[in-house]
């Protein structure tokens, strides 16, 4: 297409638009620049469809690596109480499947301690009359445990107000592990004195009070908590007890209800089918995403109306797409017949996804782990490294690798063809505004050529308008007049 221009606007002196006039000309060659353009979007869209197929990978991986790990969900156990209201319980990998008889005698309790109420107020001096200094000494952990000195003196801690604050704080400065407060009611003020721990280390006694009116009355609580597993007696200073069950941590709640043979709670510990299935299913949602995504590129409208899916025909898809589905496909032997997902309880659907269905003898996947736990674990996991999640595992460390990786190596090839059509388009848009230049400046002297046409016509048209007025060749003047002539 050329460039158009209009004669009678050019020789009217208008001249032409000079950056119109470019454009069109520039406007010529833009056609490679175009396809570039292109390319760089296509090369774009399909970074953005790799990258996030490999996001779906690494997703997929962290899924399988759960499956895989020795101390994850497969090995997960979890405890059942006949009665929370006695106690409950955790359990880590570690535990052992059983059940336990266990019966809470007491619960481990804290130490308190109260003085007798002073009607006069919190504020009082409560030193014996005439006495300007008393001592008072506590007694943390019982007979065999620490004892504190708190000398009294008048004017600084001899009220209730202040001798709390004064045992609040050497408790603090010495670990003395008491908390003291004032207790108002309507018959007077109490010291109260509250252990911050529980069981024998945190009784509280009083072993010596001079020259003061405070009375002390008998010590509360300081005991440890006392309970029986399948017979075997235990004691524990605090009410979580662990290390009597392997693996297991016991939260008492309450003694068991009745008197001597009091009522026996059953803890039965089993693996955890919530944490199992759940895994599991991380595992179907994570791959299903994957394959599905694959899959997307590989829908082709018959009638063409419909442009390809950008990774059609990337090879390293395809490639990809064969081994998840090698994977999903693995299968190990013996195992109580638990060898495959299908065997399982894990069906594979048409398009390559996964759902939780039923085996071929009709058990759901729910049926056939409450059966046989431990086959399920090693179909996913054993020690030799051979289970379904170490094979898949070890298949996608490969297909996640940074460098070798073949949706990563997709995705470093395109950015370095995206760097080369880069530098391409920015020298050929050099070259294009080079030319732009060049064109302005040829245009710009044209364009000032036509915009002094007029006048040079008129110049020209005066001249030639001279001739006819002039002297002759004989000196004679030339009439300016014409001279007319009959046609006759």
């Amino acid at each position: 297409m050329g460039v158009s221009l209009n004669p009678s606007t050019i020789l009217s002196g208008q001249g032409i638009d000079v950056s119109s006039v470019v454009s069109q000309i520039i406007s010529e060659q833009d056609g490679q620049l175009n396809v570039w353009n292109a390319q760089q979007t296509t090369f774009a869209t399909q970074d953005g469809l790799l990258e996030g197929e490999e996001n779906n990978l690494t997703n997929l991986q962290t899924a399988v690596a759960a499956l895989a790990d020795p101390s994850g969900a497969l090995t997960a156990q979890a405890v059942t109480s006949s009665d929370p209201g006695v106690l409950t319980a955790t359990a880590q990998n570690s535990a052992v499947a059983g059940t336990h008889q266990i019966v809470v005698n007491n619960l481990a309790t804290t130490g308190t301690l109260y003085t007798d109420p002073i009607a006069a107020g919190a504020n009082t001096s409560f030193l014996a009359s005439g006495q300007t200094t008393g001592d008072v000494q506590l007694q943390v952990g019982g007979s065999s445990g620490t004892t504190y000195d708190i000398p009294i003196a008048q004017g600084s801690n001899d009220t209730l107000t202040t001798l709390a604050a004064y045992i609040n704080t050497q408790s603090t400065a010495n670990n003395w592990g008491v908390t003291a407060s004032v207790v108002s009611d309507p018959s007077g003020s109490r010291l109260s004195l509250q252990s911050q721990n529980s069981g024998t280390t945190g009784a509280l006694a009083i072993v010596n009070n001079s020259n003061t009116t405070l009375t002390f009355d008998t010590p509360q609580g300081g005991t440890n908590a006392s309970l029986t597993i399948d017979g075997v007696p235990f004691s524990s200073s605090t009410n979580t007890v662990t290390g009597a069950i392997q693996g297991v941590t016991l939260s008492l709640v309450g003694p068991s209800a009745g008197t001597p043979p009091s009522e026996v709670v059953q803890l039965t510990i089993a693996p955890d089918q919530n944490q199992i299935t759940d895994a599991v299913n991380n595992f179907i949602s994570a791959y299903n995403t994957a394959i599905s995504t694959i899959n997307s590129q590989y829908v082709v409208d018959p009638t063409g109306a419909t442009p390809a899916p950008p990774l059609e025909s990337d090879l390293s898809l395809r490639s990809l797409q064969s081994s998840l589905l090698t994977d999903s496909s693995y299968a190990i032997g013996g195992n109580s017949g638990l060898v495959n997902l299908a065997s399982l309880g894990i069906t594979q659907n048409n398009d390559g996804t996964l759902s939780l269905g039923f085996t071929p003898a009709g058990q759901s996947f729910a049926r056939v782990l409450a059966t046989d736990p431990s086959a399920v674990q090693n179909f996913f996991q054993n020690a030799s490294g051979t289970g379904f999640a170490n094979n898949f595992n070890a298949d996608l460390t490969n297909l996640t690798n940074p460098t070798t990786g073949p949706l990563n190596t997709d995705v470093t090839q395109n950015e370095a063809e995206q760097a080369d059509l880069t530098t391409t388009i920015s020298n050929f848009e050099a070259q294009l505004a080079t030319e732009s230049t060049a064109l302005t400046s040829e245009y710009d002297a044209v364009n000032a050529s036509l915009q002094q046409y007029p006048l040079l016509l008129q110049e020209v048209t005066e001249t030639l308008g001279t001739l006819g007025s002039g002297t002759s060749s004989s000196g004679a003047l030339i009439s300016s007049e014409p001279t007319l002539t009959s046609g006759l």
